[in-house]
């Protein structure tokens, strides 16, 4: 049956609160709330709370003691990933302004996190990556520079053990990811690695519809 004009327009109303209530459904503590204020503060992008949650439970399921987050931000999704991280995990974490980490360091230890959860290291991702153990990941989560990101993807198979994850936060960029209309580099770069991560023989893909576009995939065995 033919659905009406005002049948789809509150279908669309529903998925849409459907969806704002799944991104919410995972309660924050206030050591994430420090994290999201210093990074509204700062004018900085941070991973919303359904984001957040789905990197808590894809650390999980691979029981992962090594994660490698490009993208420190205020450490709002670092704090994610070490909740989901075994008791003994480490998380490295790269950022291009140690500043940001120094709010990072601080949240992570109002968490709860001792100091060795962590290592911390300041730099271009491109140059920090090569320097990481080949095969020494269970998870590397990308959320920094997105004309980038089909580098970070080399680097990340290299990185990742088999069966590792690899996440890419904000490929939707806002809807223009689908847009017909011309797009910047950092949407085409975007388009890449999606036709990448599809195509690749060594990867199992899917796209999450949480925050602003989630893509995983997992390296074959």
């Amino acid at each position: 049956m033919r659905r009406t004009r005002g049948q789809e327009r509150a279908i669309t109303v529903n998925r849409q609160t459907s969806l704002a209530f799944a991104d919410a459904f995972v309660a924050e503590d206030e050591s994430i709330a420090w994290a999201r204020d210093r990074s509204h503060e700062a004018g900085l992008p941070a991973v919303s709370p359904g984001t957040g949650a789905a990197l808590r439970l894809l650390a999980a399921s691979v029981d992962a003691k090594a994660v490698a987050e490009i993208g420190t931000g205020t450490g709002v999704s670092g704090i994610h990933l070490l909740y989901g991280m075994r008791p003994d995990g480490v998380l490295t974490t790269v950022d291009t302004e140690p500043e940001r980490q120094q709010f990072a360091r601080h949240a992570f230890r109002e968490a709860g996190f001792a100091g060795n959860r962590a290592r911390f290291i300041p730099g271009r991702a491109l140059d920090v990556l090569p320097r990481l153990a080949d095969g020494g990941y269970d998870l590397v989560f990308c959320d920094g520079d997105r004309t980038e990101y089909p580098d970070y993807l080399g680097e990340s198979l290299r990185l990742l053990r088999p069966g590792g994850l690899v996440c890419f936060e904000g490929v939707f960029a806002d809807g223009r990811t689908v847009d017909s209309a011309a797009q910047p580099a950092e949407v085409l770069r975007l388009r890449e690695l999606l036709r990448e991560v599809r195509e690749s023989t060594l990867l199992q893909p899917t796209l999450l519809p949480v925050g602003d576009g989630l893509l995983c995939a997992v390296k074959r065995r």
